[in-house]
């Protein structure tokens, strides 16, 4: 059964993409990284992201929306691009923080992602796939060093991995070992 049509508001773009536990994690020692800190603001969908570069670009700032979906693979998305002084204003909003460095890599010429998490939720790697269809998303196959999908499970969206603690972290990951 088809999933019902997402109703895009204006402005905004569908962001189509599978998530993935990653179980062997591939050498990142020679991939430049951005690190990622996002506050997601209580009691909203908005997202305030600060993003550093390893390879010393200037750092960039964004505050976006993710509107929900029926379909967990994709989702319409706004991004706004803030100056450092609009990221420091926005950043003192009461919400949830997480940080992660954020590994671009290619299968066979499809741009994967993966996250390293940090803070309370190190251990915790996930690898990310995107496609400009729902047709070619599910052609894609797993990455290589993935172990489960888990886009599907919304443990695992970023909104809810910034109210995760160490052990709720470990509890969920011991579950699905088995």
């Amino acid at each position: 059964m088809m999933p019902p049509a997402i109703e895009v508001p204006k402005y905004a773009q569908i962001e189509r993409e599978r998530r993935f536990l990653v179980d062997r994690c591939p050498d990142l020692s020679q991939h430049d990284y951005r690190t990622i800190e996002d506050l997601y603001v209580a009691g909203s969908r908005l997202r305030a992201r600060a993003i550093t570069y390893s390879d010393g670009r200037p750092p960039a700032f964004k505050f976006c929306k993710k509107y929900p979906s029926d379909d967990m693979t994709s989702q319409p998305i706004v991004n706004i691009y803030l100056t450092a002084g609009e990221y420091e204003l926005l950043s003192h909003l009461p919400g949830n923080r997480v940080r992660k460095r954020r590994y671009r890599l290619d299968i066979e010429e499809t741009p994967c992602s993966i996250d390293v998490f940090e803070g309370a939720l190190s251990g915790l790697i996930l690898s990310e796939v995107e496609a400009g269809s729902a047709e070619a998303l599910t052609a894609l196959a797993p990455p290589p060093w993935s172990r489960l999908e888990v886009t599907g499970d919304a443990f695992f969206r970023g909104s809810n991995l910034a109210a995760v603690s160490a052990a709720e972290l470990q509890a969920k990951l011991s579950l699905l070992a088995r």
